[in-house]
């Protein structure tokens, strides 16, 4: 174990623990096997009796070192180690222009590896000379560019003738692509999409999304021949379908006739380019499902799948090892410089503004690829790592050189771990922009390969085989060595019994031997103990570094204090001087522990002399205090009993008033509570008289009642006269307005009730 000191800003060191990697983390192991499961550096000792009466067969799994330091002999430790085998190991090729060239070697190779032992094999890489070339030309036919098309109509001879003078072997391809023929990325109408060019340019192709062309062939004058036949065509925004062209000149390799050899993919534009979430302005959601999409040469999901991610752009490049070459104009270099750190393996040139730099520029960029070699692998199977190192001082990573020319050898020392067991599995490494691939076949050495087997042998006392030094005894039999006889028993039920509860067998310090546990020895070189093993005398709490502070004996994992020491640790001298209070230790509310109160409920303080929650219960003690001081109540009858705990006195004043409480009979008994030692314990003061009500003035009561009575009734008789006047009042307001709006006199058939006669001879004198 190694020791470093860190600093941290809010701890002043801070101790960190490196574990060496030579060192064996066992845990539950019975065998050899589990043995080297447990890591790469357990070794196990095959030797007989290595073991010593009452160990485990677990001793038998250490580091070699540990292991030779017990005795074990050289020759009987068993540690797989992993080793490899070459399948197929062609050698490097070493003429001009073979047919087909080796520049990988091995080409497949087998590992079985220790799970979390690192191995390390040479991989070898030489550019082979005349390497074969498949160069697939794709260009934009915006109208923008109109003048570079005229100039890629002619490169085709001197293009090929180019790079066969470098390769020895060639062939040329060509496509072309515009944008999605939809709003907002081509005008619509239906005129425009026949002709999407300005009137005067007479040649013109309808708007397409991407066109495979020609494909890859060797023929020069074919080339020209098809490329000469296409015309520009246009679209509305200045960004161009170039991913949407990209992915599918990378996947459909059967149209297109990608061969076995170098590949190399030239976009030609002078714009941007849309990527994948653009679509959403056409309405497109549907993602792009990475597959060739040729109808009759022409994409035929332009309009309806999105466009690529730059991501899938380079997953699908790096898979079917095509290299791009962006030959792009001066006012968009930027951009696909900055596209190409994102793919690994591609190349930026500066267009002129007519293209005819073209032939030079490839050229450049095919030396600047083909002279950088970057090693990658598939997938990964899980639980397996793969790192890179070089002997190629020109790289800035492990597993990139760069420089490296036509005939110059280069070596990588791959390293390769399995973390864990894992069945035979393969995959990939191979240098990226070639299609040679290294296959890796991975398998796991879990299983030990011992050379002591032995049957029926004494050691077993005769009942079994002696395998890996270990006895694996025959049916009816059991035990370390083969000792135990079932009887009429079987084995789980002996087994069973060596189990607690239906836990681990003899709490893993034992071998179950005929149902009865076998106690291992301890650190210590004592034994474990009990019916399970489940005590040990080493394994108590410890104070001061000591076991028991040194105060006491261990038994079964519990600390036996000496006579004048106690705690769980024996730390404590036993003394009761700071807890000693008047009367009782901690006033009768807690323990003294090594020479401290220990409260118990909600008591604190050095002694137990405080209690913050707590109430005095006066209404609880009401009974008592009536019994105690007045003889009456509930308790009138046991008082001395059932008030016990309370400690009474009688006063005729009280300075505190602390509680106030009504009797039986509803008087006020006043009276103060003064907590005692203890829980629940009072000294009680009392006073003398109690507070009773006055009783009531029946003759007061009684006249009382009746004048209520009376002014009731009364003020009753009122409402209701009052009632009836207002509803007659209304009513005879309501006949003098109806008699005011009749419209005629006296009735002419009313005749008065009397008559009335003159008499003629009155004259009116008296």
């Amino acid at each position: 174990i190694h020791k470093s000191c860190f600093y941290f800003p809010y701890l002043k060191y801070v101790t960190v623990l490196v574990f060496s990697q030579d060192q064996c983390t066992k845990a539950s192991v019975s065998t050899c096997d589990d043995c080297i499961k447990s890591g790469p550096a357990c070794a196990w000792c095959q030797e007989l009796n290595f073991t010593k009466p009452g160990e485990q067969e677990a001793v038998r799994c250490d580091t070699r070192t540990v292991l030779l330091g017990k005795g074990c002999l050289e020759t009987n430790i068993v540690s797989p180690r992993s080793n490899h085998k070459k399948d197929k190991d062609r050698p490097l090729s070493g003429g001009q222009h073979q047919k087909d060239p080796v520049q990988i070697q091995p080409q497949e190779i087998t590992l079985e590896l220790r799970p979390g032992h690192p191995f390390t094999f040479e991989f070898k890489f030489q550019r082979a000379e005349g390497y074969p070339v498949d160069l697939y030309y794709l260009m934009d036919l915006s109208y923008s560019m109109g003048d570079d098309l005229k100039n890629v109509k002619n490169l085709g001879i001197q293009l090929l003738n180019k790079l066969k003078s470098i390769t020895g072997h060639a062939r040329i391809g060509f496509g072309s692509f515009v944008d999605k023929t939809l709003l907002p990325f081509t005008d619509t109408n239906e005129e425009k999409l026949k002709k999407p060019c300005p009137p005067k340019e007479k040649d013109c192709q309808p708007a397409f999304g991407f066109q495979h062309v020609l494909n890859l062939t060797e023929d020069a004058e074919l080339f020209t021949t098809m490329v000469s036949k296409q015309n520009i065509s246009g679209n509305l925004d200045t960004p161009e379908g170039s991913l949407d062209a990209i992915m599918q000149a990378v996947t459909c390799v059967d149209q297109i006739g990608w061969g076995n050899s170098t590949r190399l993919l030239v976009l030609a534009t002078d714009a941007g380019f849309h990527m994948a979430g653009d679509g959403k302005l056409a309405g497109i959601l549907e993602p792009n499902k990475e597959t060739c999409q040729l109808d009759g040469n022409m994409y035929s999901k332009s309009n309806i799948w999105d466009y690529p991610s730059v991501g899938q752009i380079a997953r699908k490049l790096e898979k079917q090892n095509i290299q791009p070459i962006f030959a792009v104009t001066e006012n968009v270099a930027d951009v696909y410089t900055e596209l190409s750190k994102l793919i690994p393996k591609s190349a930026v040139g500066v267009l002129s503004a007519d293209s005819s730099n073209v032939v030079n520029l490839i050229v450049e960029a095919y030396n600047k690829l083909s002279s950088s070699v970057i090693m990658t692998h598939d997938v990964l199977p899980e639980d397996i790592t793969v790192k890179y190192a070089s002997d190629c001082e020109t790289g800035d990573k492990k597993e990139t050189c760069n420089g490296v020319t036509i005939g110059k050898k280069v070596t990588f020392n791959i390293t390769v771990k399995a973390e864990s067991c894992i069945d035979t599995k393969s995959f990939n490494i191979g240098p990226m922009g070639f299609r040679e691939r290294l296959k890796v076949n991975v398998k796991t050495r879990c299983k030990c390969e011992c050379d002591n087997r032995m049957s029926l042998h004494e050691h077993c006392n005769n009942r079994g085989s002696v395998i890996c030094g270990t006895c694996r005894c025959q049916g009816g039999f059991l035990g370390q060595r083969c000792e135990c006889s079932l009887g009429e028993k079987d084995e789980a039920t002996l087994k069973a019994q060596c189990r607690k509860d239906n836990g681990t067998e003899c709490e893993g310090r034992g071998e179950c031997e005929c149902g009865v546990c076998k106690c291992h020895l301890t650190e210590g070189g004592q034994y474990y103990y009990g019916s399970h093993c489940e005590c040990d005398n080493e394994h108590c709490e410890k104070y001061q570094n000591k076991l028991c502070g040194g105060n006491g004996n261990c038994r079964c994992g519990v600390c036996e204090c000496f006579e004048d020491f106690e705690g769980s640790a024996c730390q404590c001298r036993k003394s009761n001087d700071a807890c000693t209070t008047s009367g009782s230790d901690c006033h009768g509310r807690g323990k003294c522990v090594c020479n401290q109160c220990v409260c118990m409920r909600e008591y604190k303080g050095p002694k137990c002399e405080k209690c913050h929650t707590c109430q005095l219960p006066c209404q609880k003690s009401g009974s008592c205090i009536e019994c105690l001081a007045f003889g009456t109540g509930s308790f009138a009858k046991n008082c001395s009993k059932s008030c016990s705990h309370l400690q009474h006195e009688m006063n005729e004043k009280l300075i505190n008033n602390d509680c106030r409480v009504k009797d039986h009979e509803g008087c006020w008994m006043f009276f103060s509570m003064t907590e005692k030692d203890g829980f629940d314990k009072y000294s009680v003061k009392i006073l003398k008289e109690r507070e009773c009500p006055e009783g009531p003035n029946v003759a007061a009561i009684v006249g009382g009642s009746l004048a209520a009575v009376a002014l009731i009734g009364f003020l009753l008789l009122l409402i209701i006269k009052g009632f009836i006047y207002v509803k007659d009042l209304k009513e005879w307001r309501n006949f003098e307005k109806e008699k005011q709006r009749s419209q005629w006199g006296d009735n002419p058939l009313f005749q008065k009730a009397t008559t009335t006669v003159a008499n003629p001879a009155f004259t009116g004198d008296s």
